[in-house]
Formats: structure tokens, C-alpha cells, sequence
């Protein structure tokens, strides 16, 4: 297909496309003239793959360059291409300081995920967010004792599951790394919109005698 057929169909426009191209973040097509080239359907499954890291993830553009040569590498397995994806997105800020919250807060984080069966990754950046905001309701008193976040990490890993098996369906491995990301991305509000509906139906039910107003 030449560039105006891959933008149509991609969505993205052909200066933006230009763009990658300049900056390596989607492979060159096949030459078929001085100023003209072919793409194929992996240009249009890498453009959807920069596409959901870089706009949808917010992703800056020198991070997914370096994403894109790792989740293309093919001596790497899927897992860790995977892995590589959706550890470069944005995160909330780590912990800071070496006071007794943050030490109470490691602490927790380590043993909830022990006592749910999980790999303890410390250089994970979602286990550094989690320790953050530990870290901030201990310092406020607010209670995250092991036993109550438990049945948080639970709905976390029933959730999981469902997105894994979500991913598991696109049959292409880049098409799989690129709904990892735009997955993660775009569920986060959905998740959080269910949670709130959630909370106030509960709400409603235990200290009223009905659905309590959003």
C-alpha cells in the first residue's frame, strides 16, 4: 500500500507517519521510486504499535525507540516483550526519602505480593508507585495493613487475567504489545469509573435505602 492508503487506514495522518519514518520509530517501505514507497501490514501493525505507545501512552518519542528495538527483537520471548511495553508507561512517582513510612511501606508492598503468589520485582515501576502511595496513607493514618490490601490485590489479579486473555486474542505479536499497551492505558478510567459506581451502590446499600448519588 503507499503512505495516503497506510494513513487511511491507520489513522494516522501521512506528516505523522513522516515523522516515525525520520525518527525510526516505524521501519522504511519498499522503495518503488525516487519519491514513492510500499508498506505492508506490518507498517500497519508497527504504526498502531507507536501509534498507542506514543499517543495514546504518552510515551516520549526517544523511549519508544528504544521499546520498538526491544519488543522487536525476536531472540527476546513474548513475556519479556510484554514486559518491556507496559513498564515504559507513564507511572506515578516513587517513593522518596528514607523515613519510617517508606520503610513501613516496602515493608507491606513486599509481603502482599508474597502472600499472593507473586514474583517480587523491586526494580518493577509499578511496585516503586505502589510503595509511594503506601507511604502516603501511613504518613496520613489512613489503614493499608497487609490484611487490607489483600482483597485489593485479589480484584487486581482477577482483573489481570481477564486482560491477559483480552491480549491472548490478537494473533500477531506486535498487535498483542500494542493492545498490552492501549489496553492498559485505556481500561485505568474505565476502572476507576467502575470502582466509584461500585462504591456508591454499596454505599447506598449499607448506610441508606438506596444506590447513594455519584
Amino acid at each position: 500500500m503507499r503512505l495516503a492508503e497506510l494513513s487511511k487506514r491507520s489513522g494516522v495522518s501521512t506528516a505523522t507517519i513522516k515523522y516515525y519514518l525520520r525518527e525510526g520509530l516505524l521501519p522504511p517501505g519498499r522503495r518503488v521510486s525516487a519519491t514513492q514507497a510500499e508498506y505492508d501490514e506490518e507498517h500497519l501493525r508497527r504504526l498502531r504499535l507507536v501509534r498507542a505507545l506514543v499517543q495514546v501512552g504518552r510515551v516520549p518519542v526517544a523511549t519508544a525507540r528504544e521499546v520498538l528495538a526491544a519488543v522487536g527483537d525476536e531472540s527476546v520471548d513474548q513475556l519479556s516483550r510484554l514486559g518491556t511495553a507496559v513498564s515504559v508507561l507513564p507511572h506515578g512517582p516513587a517513593a522518596t526519602g528514607e523515613d519510617g513510612a517508606v520503610d513501613t511501606a516496602r515493608r507491606t508492598a513486599e509481603e502482599v505480593q508474597r502472600r499472593l503468589g507473586w514474583r517480587f520485582v523491586p526494580e518493577n515501576p509499578a511496585h516503586g508507585m505502589l510503595v509511594s502511595a503506601l507511604a502516603a496513607l501511613i504518613r496520613l493514618g489512613y489503614p493499608c495493613d497487609v490484611e487490607q490490601l489483600l482483597p485489593y490485590g485479589r480484584a487486581a489479579a482477577t482483573i489481570a487475567t481477564h486482560e491477559i486473555a483480552l491480549i491472548g486474542e490478537f494473533e500477531a505479536p506486535t498487535t498483542q504489545l500494542e493492545a498490552a499497551v492501549a489496553l492498559t492505558v485505556l481500561y485505568e478510567p474505565v476502572l476507576l469509573s467502575l470502582r466509584r459506581l461500585a462504591q456508591a451502590e454499596e454505599a447506598g446499600h449499607r448506610f441508606g435505602g438506596g444506590p447513594a448519588p455519584g
